[in-house]
């Protein structure tokens, strides 16, 4: 499930055509940190996570895993 975690992560930053380094800005945080990140070699944060979740309009759930449903209810 961690492996999947990672991919969604990737994954999303990719197909939104975006640097790390994009990323990590709109983040407020450094590149290196979120390549930390993005290759497992630390955990995200709750509050990362949420504001990753909001960025990409997805569930928290969708990013850890935990649904193969990108789209939030409405």
């Amino acid at each position: 499930m961690y492996e999947m975690y990672l991919k969604h992560v990737r994954d999303l930053r990719e197909d939104h055509d975006l640097k790390q380094d994009d990323l990590a800005k709109i983040l407020n945080i450094s590149q290196r940190t979120y390549s930390h990140y993005e290759n497992g070699t630390r955990k995200i944060p709750l509050d990362v996570l949420v504001a990753l979740a909001d960025y990409y309009n997805c569930s928290v759930d969708y990013l850890l895993g935990r649904t193969k449903k990108k789209e939030i209810n409405k």
